[in-house]
């Protein structure tokens, strides 16, 4: 069975329940949304610094340490990935220039 990112947001959820011996993951949600959400945006950058480096190794390993702190600031939040599912469902219906300009109206 392939790795999912259910299967990281799983993991993750396990952790911020979890007592006794803390984790990386239980130490970043008990520093807080704030903390984070820190973290995501330095891995958002680090991401996208690899893309235009041309190093695709680096890429990936970026790519992976973003989709965790980001599934971390989901649940430090009480926000289920399915929720960001449905509305990437729900924009993929028309599209993408189309809602993105219905944005700027909103």
């Amino acid at each position: 069975m392939a790795f999912t990112l259910e299967s990281l947001a799983a993991i993750i959820a396990e952790r911020a329940r979890a007592g006794g011996e803390r984790s990386y993951t239980r130490q970043l949600l008990d520093e807080g949304a704030k903390k984070c959400a820190k973290k995501l945006g330095e891995e958002a950058m680090e991401a996208a610094l690899a893309a235009v480096s041309g190093d695709n190794k680096a890429l990936v390993a970026e790519s992976a340490d973003l989709l965790y702190h980001l599934l971390v600031v989901l649940e430090s939040r009480g926000v289920a990935l399915a929720d960001v599912y449905a509305e990437l469902e729900r924009r993929t219906a028309r599209s993408g220039l189309d809602e993105k300009a219905s944005r700027r109206k909103d």
